[in-house]
């Protein structure tokens, strides 16, 4: 196989976006450690597992067994004068049964292994899909979602075949060396001399090649992790992709990695692929040189013809197994690397909560006072237990106060300063400036996405880090930009607000949200299955369905990022007239770059760099003539 001609961009053109960034090409770095981790997980399966290896003892067994029968049956023919036919019928029904009983064996091998290695994946897959529901916002930001589904998809396939496969062949293996090794120094030590010699030629061969090989194919597993983050981003992005005609680009860049990927691969199948031929031609080699020697020693009398013709079956039985033992040891290697990118998400730090302050439905009892309730009563409050072993009761307002907040997602790099301000419950903050100005960030704040490093956050008078991160969430609702639908009815996107929602709620969100018309007109209506994100909706629709969605979950804080920024302006009004219903008694921050949406705000905060330069609503902003003056009257864009 010639080596593939490498591929690059165009000179003075720069490669497409894309995970490009290489690692996890070395060996397993635990090896002992990975071993204890992935046997954990075959905890209750022990008991099969025996009977796995035992089926493989039977196997190895029996196929050495039968080729030692080999040596009476010709001997009862070729070496004795008046053969024994009934003996010979009776060796040869043995020799049947055994072999029924190494079928039976490797049946029920087979399938205890597939049940093994099922229930072990499942298992596997079911605490990395539980871990990553635990990691922090951050995570996801920082990592390729498609190097994410390569753990899920590739490594977790190469530890199924370490399992179901590598190991016991490797194991089988083993034990038909050490047992024909034992058998043919029990039948002729002078011919076994031969072998073992021919084994030490091979053994320098697997040493060098597999070696090499072995290193190569986990840097396979690892480039696969890389292509599939690629090919995700790119399939995602398409409409990007050909908007600004960097279809050849793209194809550079997955050229780019794609040939390292076939670099990985040449290597380590190359590599294999040489080894085998090797190992076999030597394997013949062996053969031929035995059966020589072995001639002439019968011709001698030395040995007889059964024993020469059953060391020589040993002979071939001896040999293969070597060759599969350097082959299962790159797999194992190869899916202990894969093991080991798995438990590194399992091992990652999951999104901490040190919060105690908790949401809980209340009521008023006979004196006035706010107490817990255990049915649903719409009304919610905070429930905060105090060191002193007392709990009070917050009724659930809205009340937002940032006080001297400052964060950067890096060390190095701050993104907000000292920001200050109030959210009174029942009003509207909007947040306006240019991109990166710290608009999002602060709402990714509120929402304990980040923490913030200095400064603090109070919810209706609660710093936010002591309430629960699941509480506080639930108390708001955010709709963003970027608006993702689930594979599911419009009834079950919609519904995925509050899960408790009855279907006339949901339905009054989708009034409020001015989605109805739109829904009825489906094929289907509400039960109408949206597929692979919405695409089968206009941006427009997937947003109405998003504010749907907040409508549903009925918050005292609603978070707008951008929510009208795809929908046209008869439907931005139209919607604006439902929002009104909806913002209504409600802590509403609006995140806008159409500075007509946020003109009725009761204050309207002007960033740049991170700073709140100007503040006050519309009409104040305006006398002030200044950065929020030139941005309504154009005389300066937004970016």
């Amino acid at each position: 196989m010639a080596k593939k001609e490498k591929r690059t961009a165009p000179a003075g053109k720069p490669m497409g976006p894309g995970p490009k960034g290489r690692g996890g090409f070395g060996k397993p770095q635990n090896v002992k450690g990975t071993f204890r981790r992935i046997f954990k997980y075959l905890n209750g399966y022990w008991g099969q597992i025996a009977l796995v290896f035992i089926c493989i003892i039977i196997n190895a067994f029996s196929s050495i067994a039968g080729t030692y029968f080999l040596m009476p049956l010709i001997n009862e023919i070729f070496e004795s004068a008046s053969p024994d036919m009934k003996k010979f019928a009776s060796t040869l029904l043995l020799m049947a049964v055994i072999y029924a009983i190494s079928i039976v064996a490797n049946y029920l091998y087979a399938r205890l292994g597939v049940n093994i290695t099922a229930g072990m994946l499942h298992n596997v897959r079911t605490d990395l899909f539980i871990k990553m529901q635990k990691l922090p916002i951050k995570f996801f930001d920082t990592h390729a979602h498609g190097d994410l589904m390569s753990r899920f998809t590739n490594d977790t396939d190469a530890m199924r075949q370490m399992i179901s496969q590598s190991i016991p062949q490797l194991f089988s293996s083993l034990l038909t060396v050490v047992g024909v090794f034992a058998m043919m120094i029990y039948l002729s030590p002078i011919l076994t001399l031969i072998v073992i010699a021919m084994l030490v030629v091979m053994m320098l061969f697997i040493k060098t090649i597999g070696g090499k090989s072995a290193k190569n194919f986990m840097r396979q597993q690892a480039e696969v992790g890389r292509v599939n983050g690629y090919i995700e981003e790119m399939i995602t992005g398409q409409k990007v992709v050909k908007v600004f005609n960097h279809e050849q680009d793209t194809i550079d860049g997955f050229n780019e990695i794609n040939d390292s990927w076939f670099e990985a691969n040449y290597k380590a199948n190359a590599l294999a692929n040489v080894l085998f031929p090797i190992l076999n031609n030597l394997s013949h080699i062996n053969y031929a040189i035995t059966a020589t020697v072995g001639a002439l020693l019968s011709i001698s009398g030395v040995v007889d013809l059964g024993t020469l013709v059953s060391f020589l079956t040993y002979t071939r039985n001896f040999s293969n197994p070597i060759g599969q033992i350097s082959q299962q040891i790159n797999f194992i290697l190869m899916a202990l690397a894969g093991a080991e990118r798995i438990f590194s998400v399992i091992d990652e730090t999951p999104e901490t909560d040190e919060g105690y302050v908790t949401l809980v439905n209340a009521e008023y009892n006979l004196n006035g006072e706010l107490v817990e309730s255990e049915k649903r009563t719409d009304i919610w409050a905070w429930k905060h237990p105090h060191a002193d072993g007392t709990t009070t009761y917050t009724l659930l307002k809205g009340d937002v106060v940032l006080d001297d907040v400052t964060f950067g997602y890096e060390e190095d790099h701050i993104v907000l300063h000292d920001v200050s301000l109030y959210a009174n419950p029942g009003q509207k903050i909007a947040f306006v400036g240019s991109t990166g100005a710290g608009k999002t960030t602060i709402t990714n704040l509120l929402n304990r996405f980040y923490d913030v490093e200095d400064g603090k956050i109070r919810y209706d008078g609660i710093n936010i880090n002591k309430i629960k991160k699941a509480d506080l969430r639930r108390s708001l609702a955010m709709v963003l930009q970027d608006t993702h639908l689930f594979t599911g009815t419009v009834m079950e996107n919609i519904r995925y607000g509050r899960l408790d929602a009855t279907d006339e709620e949901v339905k009054a969100a989708a009034k409020i949200a001015n989605a109805e018309f739109f829904i009825e007109h489906l094929p289907q209506g509400y039960d109408t299955v949206i597929t692979g994100d919405g695409a089968n909706l206009s941006q427009g629709q997937r947003q109405l369905l998003a504010i749907a969605r907040a409508a549903v979950a009925d918050p005292p804080v609603l978070i707008l990022d951008e929510a009208t920024s795809s929908i046209d302006t008869r439907t931005e009004a139209l919607i604006e007239k439902g929002m009104d219903t909806l913002m209504s008694g409600r802590t509403v921050f609006v995140i806008a770059h159409r500075l007509s949406t946020v003109r009725n705000s009761d204050a309207i905060m002007v960033l740049e760099h991170g700073v709140i330069i100007e503040r006050g609503n519309h009409e104040q902003l305006l006398e002030q003539r200044g950065k929020y003056y030139q941005l309504y009257t154009g005389m300066f864009e937004l970016d």
